[in-house]
């Protein structure tokens, strides 16, 4: 059965009917102001991943909204077709569905790195323009897909735990030698806790690792992984637990005294950022926005008009999956009227996924850009965490800002090697 749009994509849609923008106006053929242009989006909506998923639904409609208003894509109103990610092989069904029985111009989405590995090679052949929210892991851009054609994916996943690295070093260094971790057992966790040793390694802090926890995704009780980190009685602790396990693993470990006396290092924490309590969450932790922080004092209008928008609405604040879904729309956006620019006439998909290499735009959180192997660019904030202000939550202390082309590994480079010979700014 097909899923109903929302009331905003209603709306939307029905509002361009009577909009009447003349064709001469914009140059486009008449056939583009009156074919929707539908754009695939899937993305978890329950489970651990859910509160993910909808954070990004509802930016992307918020973006759909603003882009019909003015006027849409080359001149084509903006239809959305919502498909939900779950499991890998569910998900390609999915991905087909809109596809072939929808008849979609692009997809966008996905969350999990499990599932971008399995279906980037999937939308490859289907030859649909694909553009990932998130989910891009070192496997996926070295061992599955390294010159994709049809397939633009998010900022390396570890780019966060490489800032938040280097933050850590440069905040804390001389005050730690003992350190554990407790992070989500796949690709991801194991990742970013490798990379957090080498690059303390490279910068030669001594330390000592004392503990290693993982946890199975979903894992909502993580009280045998606080014994053991209590037992260990490390000074720093490092998680990349991202999920709803976050949140419970911080009052799990404040309830045992962990949190007492001991520095956190959590690159992913923004995703959960209105879960992580004050009561239970100490101050000054490396604390992890990844492209958008939705209290930053130096936001684009663009971003606070988005952010007051989801806080009116929703009574909550939005996280950067958000900002994931709006660079995605946007990139598309700058794709398509780039193409049509040099055709003056409606693009084919492979011409669009030749224009979209190189575009430049402003994402909510800060400037963005795809590059040429299909891997974004994007702004990166992170800093010390606070509990002096007016949530109920930690908010930063000051905000810290990276390109991402300082935290990613160069095209072409092996993510190990570029790690050990890059020269990072502390």
């Amino acid at each position: 059965m097909k899923k109903p749009v929302s009331s905003i994509q209603r709306r939307t849609v029905l509002k361009a009917a009577g909009v009447g923008i003349a064709t001469g106006l914009l140059g486009m053929p008449a056939f583009a102001q009156n074919k929707p242009l539908r754009v695939g989006i899937i993305a978890p909506r329950g489970g651990v991943a859910g509160t993910i998923g909808e954070c990004g639904l509802r930016g992307v409609e918020w973006t759909t909204a603003r882009i019909n208003a003015a006027g849409g894509i080359g001149g084509r109103k903006v239809e959305l077709v919502i498909q939900e990610e779950t499991s890998p092989k569910d998900t390609i069904d999915r991905f087909r569905k809109l596809v072939l029985q929808e008849k979609v111009d692009c997809v966008q989405g996905i969350v999990s790195s499990g599932v971008s590995l399995a279906l980037a090679p999937a939308a490859e052949d289907s030859r649909m323009p694909t553009i990932f929210w998130d989910g891009t892991t070192q496997d996926g851009v070295k061992e599955t897909m390294p010159k994709p054609k049809y397939v633009f994916r998010s900022t390396d996943n570890e780019c966060e735990a490489v800032m938040a690295s280097l933050l850590a070093i440069k905040h804390f260094k001389g005050k730690f030698k003992r350190i554990a971790c407790v992070n989500p057992d796949y690709s991801y966790g194991r990742n970013t806790w490798t990379a957090f040793q080498a690059l303390l390694k490279k910068y030669g802090i001594e330390h000592e690792v004392v503990s290693e926890q993982w946890s199975k995704i979903g894992n909502l009780d993580l009280t045998s992984n606080v014994a053991a980190l209590k037992a260990a009685k490390p000074d720093l602790i490092f998680s990349s637990l991202l999920f709803a396990d976050l949140p419970v693993f911080m009052k799990q470990a404040h309830n045992a005294g962990l949190t007492e006396g001991t520095h956190f290092v959590l690159p992913a924490a923004g995703w959960q950022h209105t879960a992580m309590k004050k009561d239970f969450t100490p101050e000054g932790i490396v604390w992890g926005h990844n492209t958008m922080y939705f209290d930053d004092p130096k936001a684009s209008a663009t971003q606070k008009e988005f952010v007051k928008w989801y806080a009116d609405k929703y009574k909550d604040y939005p996280h950067w999956e958000a900002d994931r879904a709006y660079f995605s729309m946007m990139v598309y956006k700058a794709g398509v009227e780039k193409a049509l620019a040099a055709k003056k006439s409606w693009p084919t998909p492979e011409e669009i996924c030749a224009a979209i290499p190189g575009v430049q735009i402003e994402s909510l959180g800060g400037k963005g850009a795809m590059r040429a192997d299909h891997i974004a660019n994007q702004t990166f904030h992170q800093g010390l965490s606070t509990n002096k202000n007016n949530y109920d939550f930690p908010t930063l202390a000051s905000v810290e800002t990276i390109y991402s082309d300082q935290l990613q590994k160069p095209t072409g480079a092996d993510f190990w090697e570029w790690l050990n010979t890059a020269n990072f700014k502390i």
